[in-house]
């Protein structure tokens, strides 16, 4: 029976390499979603918990996911906040998200303060020379420059918010945005002037967040800000309550399935068209109607093995890809891996399901007959 299941899948080559492709895209487009969301996510999760702060301060309306409010609390207020018992450092900043070819997430920071926070690790340049400096990370600096088709260094010129800056400097990865400029530029392109986004907070100890943050409750005019610990944003970054993500995920899953199914359903029910005959002569010689269903589901179980195997080297090749041309993160996870599989299987599984009653369900005389 395995001869002649492999023998019906090499007499249409080209039928069995479109099902296999028709899987492989399934699988493609589940993982690779999964993969851009999941590496955005965790990788701001790594570089916002490398800034070197204990607390985050943000306006009342503000949201968790950092970057999508618009500036609202005045930078002045820094100066009641540094004068509280047990706070080491305040740093104002601006966390803009943007779309211009990557989604990420831009800061305007005040040098000396978001330094203390934790040193920038510069591995050329160094810190802001003039309103219009640039620090970037050693990843976004591996992109071409358009200028001189090279990578980006210290001294050349990038855009940000459609405004060119000098690069001053390119620090080690891990540390806030891959792309910072001046708290004050910011503001102004932004009509924000004097204005911050959040406060990042560092304690003398962290024994003492709770007591810093009572404090801060206690102050007028913070009483309504949202106020959290470091390790209880961290927490809350999670896919379920990223904006948008379960949607997508299950439209792209949806639409993947549907593509997987359809070309399935049409494969398996062309060749059981075509194999009446072969049908009506294993029925003839005692075949049930249980062994004719496995036949059929058993070609479609090798299909979908190898479109789940072609489709996961594909997301693997495509991580690689995007790595030569693109900041994106690009993180393939091992339960993605097999959830993804396992939905391309099962739906394979089920396209097949039809044409394999129908065959069992043929007369052997009539398929005997059968031209």
């Amino acid at each position: 029976m395995n001869k002649l299941i492999l023998a019906n899948l090499v007499r249409r080559p080209l039928r069995s390499i479109i099902s296999v492709l028709a899987v492989a895209i399934e699988v493609i487009m589940i993982l690779s979603i999964a993969a851009v969301f999941n590496g955005m996510l965790n990788s701001q999760k790594q570089r916002t918990n490398g800034i070197g702060a204990d607390l985050m301060l943000m306006a009342s309306n503000a949201s968790v996911f950092t970057g999508l409010g618009s500036p609202s609390m005045p930078i002045r207020d820094e100066e009641a906040l540094v004068k509280m018992p047990h706070v080491a450092v305040v740093s104002p900043a601006i966390l803009k998200t943007t779309t211009n070819g990557n989604v990420e997430i831009l800061y305007g920071i005040d040098y000396p303060s978001f330094n203390a926070l934790k040193p920038f690790a510069f591995i050329a340049g160094g810190a802001f020379q003039g309103p219009n400096d640039a620090i970037i990370d050693n990843i976004f600096a591996t992109n071409r420059n358009p200028a001189t088709g090279k990578p980006y260094a210290v001294g050349d010129t990038v855009m940000i918010l459609d405004h060119p800056f000098r690069i001053s400097g390119i620090v080690e990865q891990g540390k806030g945005g891959r792309k910072l400029i001046p708290i004050d530029t910011m503001g102004e392109l932004m009509d924000a002037e004097g204005k911050a986004s959040i406060f990042y907070i560092k304690c003398d100890n962290p024994a003492n967040d709770d007591a810093v943050m009572q404090e801060i409750r206690a102050t007028r005019g913070f009483g309504n800000n949202s106020l959290m610990t470091m390790d209880s944003w961290l927490s809350q970054m999670t896919p379920d309550k990223v904006p948008g993500f379960n949607i997508a995920l299950e439209v792209v899953t949806g639409i993947a399935v549907v593509i997987g199914f359809l070309v399935i359903f049409q494969s398996m029910y062309t060749a059981v068209l075509e194999r009446t005959r072969e049908i009506g002569i294993l029925k003839s010689m005692g075949a049930s109607k249980l062994t004719i269903v496995g036949v059929v589901l058993r070609e479609c179980g090798v299909l979908a093995l190898a479109g789940v195997t072609v489709g996961i080297a594909g997301v693997f090749a495509l991580r690689l890809f995007l790595q030569h041309i693109s900041t994106v993160e690009f993180e393939i996870t091992t339960d993605w891996l097999v959830r993804g599989a396992l939905i391309a299987f099962v739906g394979s599984i089920c396209g097949a399901l039809y044409p394999a009653w129908m065959a069992a369900r043929k007369d052997p005389i009539e398929a005997l007959a059968y031209e």
